[in-house]
């Protein structure tokens, strides 16, 4: 399994020199399967760089959304394969009470909002609640599960042959608490993360800014450095990073972020900061730990 990173920026686009080695793009990932296929994590303004890069396919694709908040659907509308009557694109994304998947995202894809409706986009659309059961697309196993952040919000687990891939981009685990001695059970999205090949985690805020952002939805750094150790994923990448953060001030959190984990005997080079662009080779699943 190959991942490439379209869009790593939270919260709205941040576009600008100071941005431009991280990124200003808001949530996107790409993930090839081993049979060649391809589906996108997130529809962020990423998305139409990658559909840009699709040139004419692949025919199908499949797009998993963890949850409707703008910055993860924004770059539906410039996605250059739902403007071809060959492709066909399915939706995946959190169930519920209040409207279907593509009644929510017919708000945004509609007057005044956008110049096309959903109804008329050229391309195939489907739009499908994701099971609370296990579910394949090409050779990858799926799971998805309900994570702490504001309103209906999924995280996912791809599983591809000896490989695999945890996707929690907007979390806040702990509420506060101390995630080091939290009882797994009441660890959010643990579940989804455990021994995986790489995790794609939260990593919004600092640990000064976090105290005036409880309940907002986003880790701190000790957060996402707990749940990332307790999960005991191979490698982590913290992600959604805040549009007020500079590339300078990125590389400190990223230099932070590695000593602390070392400090905690993790090894060198075990995490590090999500890039716009940036491509990633799956290792193998760590050995599974004792639960």
């Amino acid at each position: 399994m190959r991942v490439k990173l379209w869009g790593t920026r939270g919260s709205i686009p941040s576009p600008g020199p100071e941005t431009i080695r991280y990124g200003g793009n808001t949530s996107c990932v790409g993930v090839n399967l081993s049979d060649g296929s391809m589906l996108a994590l997130d529809a962020g303004t990423g998305i139409r760089s990658l559909g840009l890069a699709l040139a004419a396919e692949p025919a199908r694709l499949h797009i998993l959304l963890t949850h409707l908040h703008l910055d993860h659907i924004q770059g539906l509308v410039f996605f250059a394969p739902a403007f071809r009557a060959q492709t066909e694109i399915v939706i995946w994304g959190p169930a519920s009470p209040e409207a279907s998947l593509r009644d929510r995202i017919a708000r945004y894809i509609s007057a005044p909002l956008s110049p096309v409706e959903v109804r008329e986009l050229p391309c195939d659309v489907s739009f499908r609640h994701c099971p609370e059961a296990e579910w394949e697309i090409g050779p990858a196993r799926i799971r998805a599960a309900s994570v702490a952040h504001r309103g209906p919000t999924l995280g996912y687990r791809i599983d591809d042959g000896p490989s695999s891939l945890a996707y929690i981009p907007d979390h806040e685990p702990a509420l506060g608490a101390d995630l080091d001695v939290l009882d797994e059970e009441w660890i959010s999205g643990l579940g989804l993360a455990r021994d995986a090949s790489l995790l794609i985690h939260d990593g919004q805020y600092t640990d000064a800014e976090y105290p005036d952002h409880i309940g907002w939805g986003h880790s701190s750094l000790s957060h996402a450095i707990s749940f990332a150790r307790r999960a005991g994923a191979v490698r982590t990448l913290l992600f959604h990073h805040d549009p007020m953060r500079s590339d300078e001030q990125l590389d400190a959190l990223g230099e932070e972020a590695g000593r602390r984990w070392q400090e905690l005997g993790g090894e060198a080079g075990a995490i590090g900061l999500a890039v716009e662009r940036s491509e990633h080779e799956l290792p193998a699943r760590a050995p599974a730990t004792a639960s």
